[in-house]
């Protein structure tokens, strides 16, 4: 691949956008296979006495039907009601009717989680905006000659590992980079190369645009400019007059123009690494070497990120997809990575005889820089080193109990039982 010097030309860069298809309902159909190509509502208030809430996620199936996300959950029955409800009204059809699922931010982290792990190991900057998207500057791990090959890479490493499906764009810049992972969804892959940008923006509709809301989309159609195009080959100085230096914005980003540089949102919370077992094992010495060889990669992640940490954790995650995380405080930030392998060992030691489908390990409450104290050994008390678990995607903390993470409807029951 030709790898291309810092401090490149913006013409140059070569940006990704990945953004998973439906990802809460992808989630739940990872621990409820049977709910594929079913109509699947994610959110909250659909429970009989329950009158506020709304839809989080819908299928593609469901879209069919008109619901979509952030529309009120009474909405959303009127047009697709539940199956349970449906199989005992004989108004109602069995056969226009779909699944809804509570939201477990919990397991969508989790899994989450684990497609961030690929991005960040394909791309030295990744840009998270999201659970479920990021941007990604991939301008030193690729050429265009080879844009779609290694994006493609990304998106069937995430379907054969994790499971959910990404949507991926690949341009010279932020802006067209997301409208073109929007492009083919879902299971899409688009790249626009730099000479084909005002080619491909030009049907695009001024709503789709960065920086374009509602009222500035009813405007700018009350102007006769409805698509990129148009609005790329309006007067300059008249968006401006209009919309102020945001209407240079609009202008530029019509015409492919978009000199933002894909930076991460800040220093992370944690360092994890997870990996699955490709069946369910309840072999704890093999599942205790992969985690030994996740500990190990994960402490090297701290050392290279100048990173000490206060808390060493684990998930492991068993059948059908129940996640149960386990962590240890500490009395002050180490960079240990013989601890680490330790505690994991000690945690690992609770899931003796169960199949493991998933283990992974994290280090958190993280501190970055230099310390004094960068090991175990040298903190007073540390014999007093305390066991506890959190639910994923929440910090350690010092006391946090013992938790299985589990949502409503997990079980491996038939469809044919409505719920």
């Amino acid at each position: 691949m030709g790898a291309r010097l810092p401090g490149v030309e913006s013409e140059d860069r070569i940006v990704a956008h990945a953004d998973m298809d439906c990802f809460y309902a992808s989630c739940e159909r990872l621990r409820e296979p049977a709910l594929r190509g079913e109509p699947l509502v994610v959110g909250m208030g659909y429970e009989p006495g329950e009158t506020v809430g709304a839809v989080a996620t819908a299928s593609y199936e469901a879209r069919a039907f008109g619901v979509e996300s952030a529309q009120a959950i009474t909405e959303a029955l009127e047009r697709l009601p539940r199956k349970r409800v449906a199989a005992t009204d004989p108004d109602l059809d069995v056969e226009a009717a779909g699944f809804y699922r509570p939201v477990d931010m919990a397991f969508y982290e989790s899994v989450s989680e684990e497609v961030r792990e690929i991005l960040h190991a394909h791309a030295g900057t990744v840009r998270e905006v999201s659970i479920d998207e990021a941007y990604l500057d991939v301008t030193e791990e690729t050429t265009w000659d080879e844009a779609e090959d290694f994006a493609r890479g990304i998106k069937d490493r995430i379907e054969r590992e994790v499971g959910v499906v990404a949507s991926i764009g690949v341009a010279p810049n932020m802006s067209t980079a997301k409208i073109a992972s929007d492009a083919e969804k879902p299971d899409g892959l688009v790249v626009v190369e730099p000479e084909a940008v005002r080619e491909f923006l030009a049907p695009v509709p001024v709503e789709d645009l960065h920086g374009v809301g509602p009222v500035t989309a009813r405007t700018l159609r009350d102007r006769g400019i409805e698509t990129a195009g148009h609005l790329a080959g309006a007067e300059r100085h008249a968006l401006v007059s209009e919309f102020g230096e945001r209407g240079a914005d609009l202008y530029d980003r019509a015409r492919g123009v978009d000199d933002r540089v894909v930076t991460p949102k800040g220093r992370p919370k944690s360092l994890s690494r997870e990996s699955a077992f490709a069946d369910p094992t309840g072999d704890l010495g093999a599942v205790e070497e992969r985690a030994l060889t996740l500990a190990a990669a994960v402490s090297e992640r701290a050392i290279r990120k100048d990173a000490l940490y206060r808390t060493i954790g684990i998930k492991v995650v068993t059948p059908p997809f129940d996640v149960n995380t386990r962590a240890r405080s500490l009395p002050g930030p180490v960079d240990d990575p013989e601890l680490v392998g330790r505690v994991v060992r000690e945690l690992l030691s609770e899931f003796e005889g169960e199949r493991v489908r998933k283990v992974g390990v994290r280090v958190s409450n993280l501190e970055f820089g230099s310390a004094a104290q960068a090991s175990l050994d040298g903190w007073a008390g540390s014999e007093d080193v305390v066991d506890g678990s959190s639910s994923e995607g929440e910090e350690d903390g010092p006391e946090a109990e013992s938790s299985t993470d589990r949502a409503e409807g997990s079980g491996q029951a038939s469809l044919s039982q409505f719920e």
